[in-house]
């Protein structure tokens, strides 16, 4: 009994580090476009992510319980602590290794391939939901794509509203509708990234047997959300020089259009109840404003660095904690 407690204890800790490390690694992907064009200075900018990422995060519970019982049935977990701590761990590992290199890759794909090849680890193939994982999948694969057709459209209409503005004054009046767009973009990333871990805290309370359903206690709730908005009121400003700058040259209404667009893709994800990631829709976005604009202004060698990434988190992720499931299952 008192290493379940320690487990689960452990679990808490780890899952909140993993939220308050997305955080920092997320937080480039809600304020780059509005700090790369000047809409707002970065601490500013930092400071109102946090805000809305946290008032985001304590809104909605459906991203939470997909992630609670889609990937694996923590019912069916006898040694479900050891898993979740694992996939914990690994997912942790991978967001550091990419937040040092400047890359935005995706937390929800590391955590949810985390989980996977944890729980195969443990109990084989046939312990995956594969009815919830498969959906799961299908939500994080199509969702670039959907981005980027958003950010195409969006920016056509923009291109269509503004043809007759003058530039300076339309930049400048975009900055402070940037501003707007900024905050709506860290409320959508709230609900659906810190939906993550308060859904890894549930499964670790259904393992240790200490919670008989889905639902998402109130405590878990605020933890995740305080954890996520901490994390980004640190910021992190080697992801936001890639997302923001090194995709493609953004001026006030292309990050405008961006945001909109991949705001309305990740609150639709979670208004659905579907995990999706934050980073590959906003930088999918982006590809598709720049499209929209000049299909030679977005710098496509970035763009296929990016993508490369993330083909690989997934498995490397799963990877990792199988390992790491393995090495804890020695001392557990």
């Amino acid at each position: 009994m008192d290493s379940i407690i320690v487990l689960t204890v452990l679990v808490v800790i780890f899952a909140l580090t993993f939220d308050f490390i997305n955080g920092f690694h997320d937080t480039a992907n809600a304020i780059a476009t509005s700090v790369s064009t000047r809409a707002l200075p970065p601490k500013i900018a930092v400071v109102l992510a946090a805000t809305m990422n946290f008032i985001g995060a304590i809104t909605f519970t459906g991203v939470a319980k997909a992630i609670t019982k889609d990937i694996v049935d923590p019912f069916a977990l006898s040694n479900g602590s050891i898993v979740i701590l694992a996939a914990l761990i690994a997912a942790i590992i991978w967001n550091l290794i990419t937040w040092y290199y400047g890359i935005p890759s995706s937390s929800s794909h590391a955590i949810i391939g985390a989980i996977a090849g944890s729980a195969i680890a443990a109990a084989g193939f046939g312990i995956l939901n594969y009815s919830g994982f498969i959906k799961i999948l299908e939500a994080l694969l199509l969702s670039p794509f959907i981005a980027i057709a958003a950010g195409f459209l969006m920016m056509s209409l923009f291109k269509v509203i503004f043809r007759k503005a003058n530039l300076y004054k339309t930049n400048k009046g975009i900055r402070i509708l940037q501003i707007c767009t900024a905050a709506i973009q860290s409320f959508t990333h709230g609900t659906n990234d810190a939906q993550k871990a308060m859904g890894i805290m549930t499964m670790a309370l259904i393992a240790a047997g200490w919670q008989t359903g889905d639902e998402i206690q109130s405590w878990v709730r605020i933890a995740a959300a305080t954890a996520m908005g901490l994390g980004t009121s640190i910021g992190g400003y080697k992801i936001i020089k890639t997302v923001g700058g090194k995709i493609m040259k953004l001026r006030p209404i292309n990050g405008a259009a961006a945001d909109l667009a991949s705001a309305s893709v990740i609150f639709g994800a979670t208004l659905i109840h579907l995990p999706v990631s934050t980073t590959h829709v906003i930088s999918s976005a982006i590809m598709g404003v720049g499209t929209a604009q000049r299909v030679k202004g977005v710098k496509w060698g970035v763009a296929r660095k990016i993508v490369m990434t993330w083909i690989i988190t997934m498995p490397t992720a799963a990877a990792l904690a199988a390992v790491c499931y393995f090495i804890l299952n020695m001392f557990f």
